[in-house]
């Protein structure tokens, strides 16, 4: 989910600690768990320092070990014993299992969304994301802001708006999961051109009844559709370009790293005045017409790269971004 998001659950899973009566009973009980959860609900995506090394190397190791099964366990810890430090006298066991949840809850609600996460490190080392929530889910920021919003104007017991929250939004995670597998069953039947050899992908979007589908030839063809209340639209169709550029790109770091974790790369050929523009794109995560989330490298005649970038732009800023820096 987006850092704002984590926030909110920080808020959220604050407020319905306030259920454990031990937290409750300390002077600086609330206080200290408030900071543990806000903090365990955003401790993971503190890998984003990484950006200081290169984007490509943040695009490669972003949701890796910092969401792995080890780190949810050294995230609690080390959050649980700053605030041990800071707030004596408090059960620390207590404090450490509203953080642990936090940290849990982070990494949980990153595996509902189409980027992912390699959660299963050191079991696995394979991106795991199960496509049924948008990476912001209106529904879910605006249900928290609202029992935030009761909470502290004092017009309900957290106690009470806590539990009816996350009771909503385990249903509401259910309720989208189940159409999720509906939508993908349907889609079969309602494809006209379907071949038996072609698979399908749901992906949410930010729109509650509004669906993308990508369809995946056996030629390594793309078709891009919508569903939305029930019917099947294709908007695009893409296959990836074969030349020697675009062999040349995938030795770049900013490509590879691009490559290692998406499923869905489509590469795009630009012949330019003074060599090639290699593009690859993430169909995933088609926005108002376009597929922000890009690696592009900019080469000579002879396949030497001056210029690369790889991260999510739109395509305005981003040939504003190559051509200023290509000059």
């Amino acid at each position: 989910m987006d850092t704002s998001t984590h926030f909110m659950f920080g808020l959220g899973l604050g407020g319905l600690a306030m259920i454990d009566p031990v937290v409750t009973s300390y002077p600086y009980g609330t206080v200290a768990v408030l900071i543990g959860t806000i903090a365990g609900s955003n401790a993971p995506d503190l890998d984003t320092i990484l950006r200081l090394r290169s984007n490509a190397h943040y695009i490669k190791n972003h949701r890796g070990l910092s969401h792995c099964l080890p780190a949810i366990l050294g995230w609690t810890a080390l959050i649980t014993a700053c605030l041990a430090l800071i707030f004596r006298g408090l059960s620390w066991w207590h404090i450490g299992f509203w953080v642990l949840i936090a940290v849990i809850v982070h990494v949980l609600v990153d595996l509902f969304n189409p980027f992912g996460t390699q959660a299963f490190r050191p079991l696995s080392r394979r991106w795991v994301s199960w496509n049924i929530i948008h990476l912001f889910d209106p529904f879910i920021f605006s249900s928290h802001l609202l029992a935030v919003v009761l909470w502290v104007s004092d017009f309900a017991d957290p106690r009470l708006i806590f539990p009816t929250l996350y009771g909503l939004l385990t249903l509401y995670y259910i309720w989208r999961t189940i159409v999720h597998r509906q939508i993908y069953r349907k889609v079969h039947k309602r494809d006209l051109t379907h071949h038996p050899s072609d698979q399908y992908t749901v992906l949410p979007t930010s729109y509650i009844y509004r669906w993308n589908i990508v369809k995946r030839s056996s030629q390594g063809h793309y078709d891009i559709g919508e569903w939305e209340h029930g019917k099947l639209h294709w908007i695009d169709h893409m296959k990836s370009e074969q030349h020697p550029a675009i062999e040349a790109s995938k030795q770049h770091n900013d490509v590879q790293a691009f490559l290692e974790v998406t499923p869905f790369p489509c590469s795009q050929l630009r012949p330019q005045s003074w060599g090639y523009e290699v593009r690859w794109v993430d169909i995933r995560y088609r926005n108002r017409k376009q597929y922000p989330f890009v690696a592009v490298v900019m080469m000579d005649f002879s396949f030497v790269p001056f210029q690369s970038y790889v991260g999510w732009l739109s395509d305005d800023r981003l040939e504003k971004r190559l051509r200023i820096n290509a000059n």
